[in-house]
């Protein structure tokens, strides 16, 4: 079964750190490239990160670039978002997405294979 399924989200105070998990199965994990998206019931999802396939390029929105770092572990299967000084405006659903036929895509419709998301929420 094709899955992704994140983890890692939580309520947390500004300027904070979290690390969000994206463990993948029921695919061939190393041939795609990974991305995270964000969205909350006010705005329509948003691009925050990717990452290559061999983990050698790596894309960011300009909101959270210098803060975000995007990593991958083919071995394992999983991508990690690391979030730091975290703000309020950062409070939403953060969803996992892979994508075969792109490299480092910042599109949504570049991603075939979606996962539902995790919670942050950051107070003030």
């Amino acid at each position: 079964q094709v899955q992704l399924v994140e983890s890692g989200g939580e309520l947390v105070q500004a300027g904070g750190s979290l690390r969000l998990s994206c463990a993948a199965s029921g695919f061939a994990f190393d041939a795609y490239t990974m991305g995270w998206f964000r969205q909350t019931p006010a705005k329509e999802r948003e691009f925050v990160a990717t990452i290559s396939r061999n983990g050698a390029t790596s894309r960011f929105a300009d909101s959270v670039r210098g803060r975000f770092t995007i990593s991958r572990d083919n071995t394992n299967n999983e991508v990690y978002l690391q979030m730091n000084s975290l703000k309020p405006d950062d409070t939403a659903r953060y969803i996992c997405a892979a994508g075969l036929h792109v490299w480092a895509g910042r599109e949504e419709s570049d991603y075939e294979i979606w996962g539902q998301g995790t919670q942050v929420t950051v107070s003030s």
